[in-house]
């Protein structure tokens, strides 16, 4: 469970923050995915940290998209943080030191459930820089991500593991649904695109 991304600083990409609801979503997820897979390396691995448990209705967010994910079974992308193997305060930092031992430098896409305001509720955030897991519910963990997405499942600001377990699933399951769509979606876009730029520059 992350913390709600602050008001913006000083970033190359402004953060994006849409409702669920919004004509359009996964559009404007994907596009601005892509702005950010400009930075991505020739070569360069992806892999994407969802952080959860399946023992919390809200912060199951990870989890879900983690697993709908890993069914594509894409070359393009490595998924650590599913349902069946889950990647949370217990193992994080392990799962992130595997990762760095496996991957030369991989470009990192954080995912995480947050809360937040009673009007962000049923938001998507696609945010520059790592996210901070824990923060929503006082613990501290390591940074994950180059950038990280998140939906805001419920309202924060008191008793949030009450709030997590009284989260409904149906929101979190549209959100994953969502995210995990969008960022497939993104990634493919990116490889088609990018590999025929890297063919005519040989």
């Amino acid at each position: 469970m992350s913390q709600i991304q602050p008001p913006l600083r000083s970033q190359d990409i402004p953060y994006l923050k849409i409702a669920h609801t919004e004509p359009g979503i996964k559009s404007v997820i994907i596009h601005r995915l892509l702005l950010h897979f400009a930075k991505v390396c020739p070569g360069q691995d992806i892999v994407i940290v969802c952080i959860g448990t399946d023992r919390s209705t809200g912060d199951c967010l990870g989890p879900l998209v983690g697993t709908s994910l890993s069914k594509w079974n894409s070359k393009h992308f490595h998924v650590y943080g599913t349902l069946e193997e889950p990647v949370h305060a217990m193992n994080l930092r392990d799962t992130l030191q595997q990762i760095n031992e496996k991957f030369n430098q991989p470009f990192i896409i954080g995912i995480d459930a947050c809360l937040g305001q009673t009007s962000s509720v049923g938001s998507i955030q696609v945010v520059q820089g790592p996210l901070r897991p824990g923060a929503g519910v006082n613990k501290e963990l390591p940074p994950v991500g180059d950038i990280h997405l998140t939906g805001i499942v419920n309202v924060g600001g008191f008793m949030e593991y009450f709030v997590l377990q009284n989260t409904r699933l149906s929101l979190v399951m549209r959100l994953s649904e969502i995210i995990a769509s969008s960022v497939y979606a993104a990634i493919k876009e990116w490889n088609r695109s990018f590999i025929p730029l890297i063919q005519r520059e040989q």
